[in-house]
């Protein structure tokens, strides 16, 4: 089979973010935010000082970027009835975040809200969001979500805010797609590239789950784009994995006990680190 067509390569995004080979974002899954199910009236002080906590964990264990995610809020709404509430907690979390640490950060805003993820960027100067499904269509928890790149392309135009990259998922966790029957990974990184995103994603099939290398190579074999691990690294695998991924998104494993809804241990975050340094020494 004929390898997929792919565009001619743009500047790598990874390099311009964060100017270290196999770089590590660090998540921080908040609390969750006001018009959630969860939400129990907490003060949202409290929501924001506990994302200011694992953003100095992260940041003082070296990791080279910090994604704020809205991780409490499910069951998730669909992209379009994400409402202003959201929008102006989650805003509110990253400027708080913003004002501890000089480490970069993007957002997520789920479930696969890119524009308003763009919106809050250009607010709070992130510098980068990530989108779960970014081209064609798949079959999620939150039902039949089609991918926002038309729109959110036009939108980040609109506002100016052409320095945001795009991290795009492919093949993503917690869904199946709805042309996966007649389309491979490797065709779908194609797609992903072509729509304009700038750094793609490999998962597992669930948050913390580990990713494959097969996963990667195949995106991989579809793409220019650099392509980054998404869910489920943790020291052991960091060896394998890094040989084929150009860095990674890591939340789960960094927490408590491994939990994704507890703090950031300080203790896993060197650990891990570690690994991730004796990796980028023998490069």
């Amino acid at each position: 089979m004929a390898a997929p067509q792919v565009l001619p390569q743009k500047s790598n995004a990874l390099e311009t973010l964060f100017q270290v080979k196999k770089p590590v974002i660090g998540v921080i899954h908040l609390k969750p935010l006001p018009g959630a199910p969860r939400y129990n009236g907490q003060a949202m002080k409290e929501v924001y000082d506990a994302a200011v906590a694992d953003a100095l964990t992260l940041s003082r264990g070296g990791v080279d970027g910090i994604i704020v995610e809205n991780a409490s809020d499910l069951p998730f709404a669909r992209p379009e009835n994400i409402g202003p509430e959201t929008v102006a907690a989650l805003t509110a979390a990253c400027l708080a975040v913003r004002q501890a640490v000089d480490t970069p950060i993007g957002i997520t805003c789920v479930a696969n809200g890119a524009i308003p993820a763009l919106a809050i960027a250009k607010a709070v100067g992130a510098r980068w969001v990530r989108v779960n499904q970014w081209a064609n269509a798949y079959i999620a928890n939150e039902g039949f979500i089609n991918g926002p790149a038309p729109e959110a392309m036009r939108y980040r135009s609109m506002i100016d805010a052409r320095d945001v990259a795009i991290f795009a998922d492919v093949h993503v966790k917690f869904g199946a797609h709805a042309i996966t029957a007649d389309r491979s990974i490797p065709e779908q990184a194609t797609d992903a590239e072509w729509f304009d995103a700038d750094v793609l994603i490999a998962t597992g099939t669930r948050t913390g789950n580990p990713t494959s290398d097969t996963e990667v190579n195949e995106v991989r074999s579809g793409t220019n784009l650099p392509v980054i691990v998404g869910s489920g690294l943790s020291p052991s695998q960091v060896p394998a994995l890094f040989a084929s991924a150009d860095g990674a998104i890591i939340g789960q494993w960094l927490k408590e006990d491994g939990q994704w809804w507890k703090p950031v241990d300080p203790r896993r975050v060197a650990e891990l680190m570690a690994a991730v340094m004796k990796v980028r020494e023998e490069l």
